[in-house]
């Protein structure tokens, strides 16, 4: 019970980390500031990697079942493509993609806004089936 707390608080806390470090990030204004960023980058590397690793060691614990692979792949594409949203926005505030439609850009700022959102509770769903499967 020990690693399955301790596995949920550190979840936990990269999600407050990436949410607090994006605010931040966003209120440094255009272009950004390149530290901010970076760690706001980071950040998210690293809540992908400790999830990679959760998902590993269970996996390697016992065999996942077809409904944790396929929570599992839904959390990993929208954390997928809410990264490549928020490089694009990267790439929008120093100047780049001139040619890029006004409602194109508004989409993919949506995206990166309200798919973080929707990440966590996706996670906490997939953490929930992988953690507590034998309960």
């Amino acid at each position: 019970m020990d690693i399955i707390n301790s596995q949920t608080i550190y979840t936990g806390l990269f999600f407050l980390f990436i949410l607090l470090s994006g605010f931040w990030v966003a209120r440094t204004g255009k272009p950004y500031n390149t530290v901010v960023f970076n760690i706001h980058k980071f950040i998210g590397l690293g809540l992908g990697y400790f999830l990679i690793r959760i998902v590993y060691l269970t996996n390697q614990a016992a065999p996942l079942n077809a409904i944790q692979w396929t929570a599992i792949a839904v959390t990993v594409f929208l954390f997928v493509f809410t990264v490549a949203a928020g490089g694009l926005l990267s790439i929008l505030a120093e100047g780049g993609l001139k040619n890029m439609g006004q409602g194109i850009k508004s989409a993919i700022s949506l995206v990166h806004k309200f798919f973080p959102g929707l990440i966590a509770l996706l996670t906490a769903i997939t953490l929930y089936l992988l953690l507590f499967r034998n309960s």
